[in-house]
């Protein structure tokens, strides 16, 4: 199959993309000292950027108590902003975009992450049932009933997104896109599952969404609409979530993310809820209608489904994830039509090169994407 509409530009906000595929956010956790990005990370980024093509940055803490798992990087304190500033200039000087993802991993945590070992916070105390956490000498254990964020505490959480969307900035992203996927602190705060609030940030569709879009709208405030995107997964129960009423709760969202007019809407499709690993997509073809603008999708998409994917309306562009572990020239494999890299599950997270800078780029090619 011809991959002539996954290779043609994309107006995304601001900016005019070469071609629709996205390098999609992964965690890697292989963060220096004070979970600053290091070198390896300037040249695992710098590896994958392409002219013209768009990178979302890992999941990136937005303050201390928002980090759930090791070496995972920040984006709260000065180094960690010198550190990501080596990695969009190792981008930009290739051409590419890069967007940062910002994260607040919620009841996902650990206490020993946390200041003086305090419980993780979550809108409601209903722990995780399922899987295990992490601690932050990266033993596994139990999850731990998190503790219920006060009402005055959540204009605190929404200021750290805030502040985390100006240190982007400085730090020479070209956007945000903002976590809301997952099972994570937003999608907790959306989700029925694990939001019994009788405030006005639970119960009801609308106050289940106002932190999302009360967020989001602080995003706006730093960057502009042009350059925000949101990543949701509206079927997805990773992380222990889920919804009773998941159309009726991202049509809302949908509707109002398009009132602020955000850059993109990107979507993940369900897989496997523990392991996220085993493909069985949603239809989210359903959520279509209520989102006009610019849609990524990601899922398990190889370059023909990514194309189907385009050239059907379902989506704008195609986010990919294992595959640009593997192929750090991705674009141009899958233009080319190039055999991939397989990709080591087992150098996914932690560790230092291997399985993060050594996958080979093809070599003694003319062609560019």
């Amino acid at each position: 199959m011809s991959l002539s509409r996954l290779f043609s530009p994309l107006r995304l906000g601001r900016y005019d993309l070469a071609h629709r595929v996205i390098m999609a956010p992964l965690t890697r956790m292989r963060a220096g000292g004070g979970n600053v990005p290091n070198d390896l990370a300037r040249e695992y980024y710098g590896q994958r950027a392409s002219s013209g093509g768009l990178i979302i940055a890992e999941a990136t803490q937005i303050s201390s108590s928002a980090q759930g798992y090791p070496a995972t990087p920040g984006i709260h304190s000065a180094a960690q902003v010198e550190g990501w500033k080596k990695v969009t200039d190792a981008v930009h000087a290739k051409g590419g975009f890069i967007f940062l993802q910002l994260w607040h991993t919620g009841r996902s945590s650990h206490s020993s992450f946390q200041p003086n070992g305090a419980l993780p916070v979550a809108p409601s105390p209903i722990a995780i049932k399922s899987g295990t956490a992490l601690t932050a000498d990266w033993k596994p254990v139990p999850y731990e009933t998190p503790r219920a964020l006060e009402l005055d505490e959540i204009p605190i959480i929404i200021e750290s997104y805030r502040q985390g969307a100006r240190n982007a900035l400085v730090a020479g992203f070209d956007g945000v896109e903002l976590h809301g996927a997952n099972g994570y602190l937003i999608e907790q705060f959306l989700h029925t599952r694990s939001n019994q609030r009788t405030d006005i940030y639970g119960g009801s569709i609308e106050n289940r969404a106002r932190l999302l879009l009360e967020v989001t709208a602080a995003l706006v405030d730093v960057w502009g609409a042009d350059r925000v995107g949101v990543r949701m997964s509206p079927f997805g129960t990773y992380n222990d979530v889920g919804d009773a009423d998941p159309i009726a709760l991202y049509r809302h969202v949908l509707t109002r993310l398009a009132e602020l007019d955000v850059a993109y809407a990107h979507l993940i499709e369900a897989r496997d809820g523990t392991s996220m690993e085993i493909e069985a997509p949603q239809d989210v073809d359903q959520l279509r209608p209520f989102w006009p603008k610019t849609l990524i999708l990601a899922g398990g998409f190889t370059g023909e489904s990514a194309e189907a994917a385009i050239r059907s309306g379902r989506a704008d562009a195609v986010a990919f994830g294992r595959w640009f572990i593997a192929n750090p020239d991705l674009p141009l494999r899958l233009r080319l039509g190039a055999p991939l890299n397989p990709y080591d599950r087992s150098t996914f997270y932690g560790g230092a090169a291997a399985g993060y800078v050594d996958y080979p780029a093809m070599k003694n090619t003319q062609f560019a994407v």
